[in-house]
């Protein structure tokens, strides 16, 4: 197993940069100051190094994701049916086997890029004493520490209701799955949000019977609507349940210990455990910020400009603490030019166009902008589609669900939006991504050879479809 990143203890030292928080926005801005000469120190709470998105978020849900996908057959029972697996009985234990075997390897990963750049960590929970100092706390003792640039990226956790018990094995947030002991027989998940639905739709997979409550009249405001409809469709027929527009107002069990979910309405949804999935709530409440001259928001956001940068000049923030997309692929640019803007302002960027990825099942992708939003914009555009089932790869890998789908302008043809949902959708909405960052229209898809048979070739079908309709 591999062993903590534990550095011999230091006395007071002040750092060109002190991070808090060693989750992806903090390593990656530790390491660009590194590169740029600087010394930089990462402090975190926990002796293991990664936070949220290494340990109960990105790397264990997706790894998850991967395990039911193989262990349940899924992408073969197009070809041998609905009742397919690939073993017949599916334990916790399976999965978590899986999901451990890859943390640890990503660990690996983490601490030896901290070591080759020459990253110190200080184990503990910080607390600012003013804008410039932070005492960091633990078992081992307590120690000041100065940075002449601070980046708070501190990360979040899922957020509580107070009025709902969590016991964390029939009542829980998605941290605390991984310490259930047996997969129920049926679930009630509490929030239709990016979270809700991604675990929904694995353990749906699985054969688990969800009932989804939220109390949007919708899901995924923020995605194509043709797109998150067909998702809905497809969760349905694997046997989910969506109750929409539907406020929970109390959590209770039977007396055979089942759960029992109230709501507004009347409602008594019974589930043998309940996941609990209504935001996340960022870590800045632990860290004594007003002692810095910063002020959070209601769920403990805080504002930075374009350059990430806090109201409080030499502090910046990146990651979930800045709030959307609170994705950590966007964590990890956003720590790295936030480094960069702090000691280079001459290759201080705007990002760029940031694809998001859904990891439900079926995956969904974007980049760009959506119909609502070029409608809102009085944006002249027209729409091309790519059915996977019409693409040979999509017949070999049995996904005949997945489409992709091209939103350009019906003058210039410049491309500007990608949506797409079906197998390796988060792989390949990067080449829509990269035409839409070069400024270039949907003629390159027409005009250029894919290779055959893949998932990308779907581009050419769908700049075919959309300029035929001109």
């Amino acid at each position: 197993m591999q062993r903590p990143y534990t550095p011999a203890p230091m006395t007071q030292h002040t750092f060109d940069l002190l991070v808090i928080g060693s989750g992806p926005a903090g390593q990656k801005a530790a390491i660009a100051a590194s590169k740029l000469g600087k010394s930089a120190a990462i402090i975190d709470r926990r002796s293991l190094l990664g936070g949220v998105s290494l340990h109960s978020g990105t790397i264990p849900s997706k790894t998850l994701r991967e395990a039911i996908l193989y262990f349940t057959g899924y992408r073969q029972r197009s070809f041998f049916g609905s009742d397919y697996m690939q073993k017949d009985k599916i334990t916790i234990g399976d999965l978590r086997a899986r999901v451990a075997t890859v943390i640890e390897r990503e660990m690996s990963v983490v601490v030896s890029q901290l070591r080759r750049n020459h990253i110190e960590v200080l184990h503990g929970q910080a607390r600012f004493l003013d804008p410039h100092t932070v005492r960091v706390e633990s078992e081992e003792g307590t120690q000041d520490v100065r940075g002449d640039k601070i980046l708070i990226a501190c990360g979040t956790r899922p957020a509580r209701s107070p009025d709902i018990v969590f016991d964390g094995r029939t009542v829980m947030v998605a941290d605390q799955l991984g310490g259930i002991e047996a997969l129920p027989t049926d679930l009630i998940v509490v929030g239709g949000g990016v979270v809700g639905l991604e675990y929904a739709s694995m353990f749906a997979t699985l054969g688990i019977h969800i009932t989804v409550i939220d109390q949007r009249p919708t899901v995924l405001d923020f995605a194509d609507r043709e797109i998150v409809d067909a998702l809905i469709v497809h969760m349905r027929e694997m046997g989910t349940t969506f109750r929409l527009g539907e406020k929970v107002t109390s959590v209770t069990h039977d007396a055979r210990g089942r759960v029992i979910a109230q709501t507004e309405s009347g409602k008594r949804i019974q589930g043998e455990a309940l996941l609990y999935t209504v935001g996340r709530q960022v870590n800045t409440d632990t860290l004594d910020i007003a002692a810095a001259g910063l002020k959070a928001g209601e769920r403990g956001h805080i504002t930075v400009n374009g350059a990430f940068q806090t109201e409080v000049p030499h502090i910046y923030a990146a990651g979930d603490v800045i709030g959307f997309p609170a994705l950590a692929s966007a964590a990890m640019e956003q720590g790295r030019m936030a480094a960069t803007c702090m000691f280079d302002e001459t290759k201080c960027l705007l990002l760029g166009i940031l694809p998001y990825g859904i990891y439900t099942i079926p995956e969904i992708s974007m980049a760009g902008k959506s119909e609502a939003e070029l409608t809102a914009a009085k944006v002249p555009y027209e729409v091309g589609h790519a059915r996977f089932a019409e693409i040979a790869k999509g017949q070999m890998v049995g996904d005949s669900t997945g489409m992709l789908k091209l939103l350009f302008h019906r003058e210039t043809l410049k491309l500007l939006g990608v949506h797409v949902i079906g197998e390796s959708a988060t792989e390949i909405v990067h080449i829509g991504q990269a035409i839409m960052q070069l400024n270039a229209t949907i003629e390159y898809f027409r005009d250029t050879v894919f290779n055959y048979p893949t998932f990308a070739e779907a581009y050419k079908v769908a700049a075919l479809n959309g300029l035929n309709k001109l």
